[in-house]
């Protein structure tokens, strides 16, 4: 079954280029791996890591613009 406003865009989705259905198709595939594998569930040590990083943050620790852009370029060069 699918609802009518599905059915709308569908419709008008024929008359697009190939490009902007393939994009489509891609987000409609995102979204059927997302509702097959239900909802993520971190496990402990994501969990830990969040927990931390929320800490830190509410600590004031937090990466200044200038580190981040730092770390960025080292990156871009490796």
């Amino acid at each position: 079954m699918k609802s009518k406003s599905l059915a709308d865009v569908l419709q008008r989705v024929e008359t697009w280029p190939a490009a902007a259905q393939d994009e489509l198709a891609g987000i409609a595939r995102d979204i059927d791996v997302r509702l097959a594998q239900g909802d993520y569930a971190p496990n402990p040590a994501e969990i830990a890591g969040i927990e931390r990083g929320l800490r830190d943050a509410d600590a004031g620790r937090v990466a200044t613009d200038v580190a981040i852009e730092a770390l960025l370029a080292r990156l871009r060069r490796a």
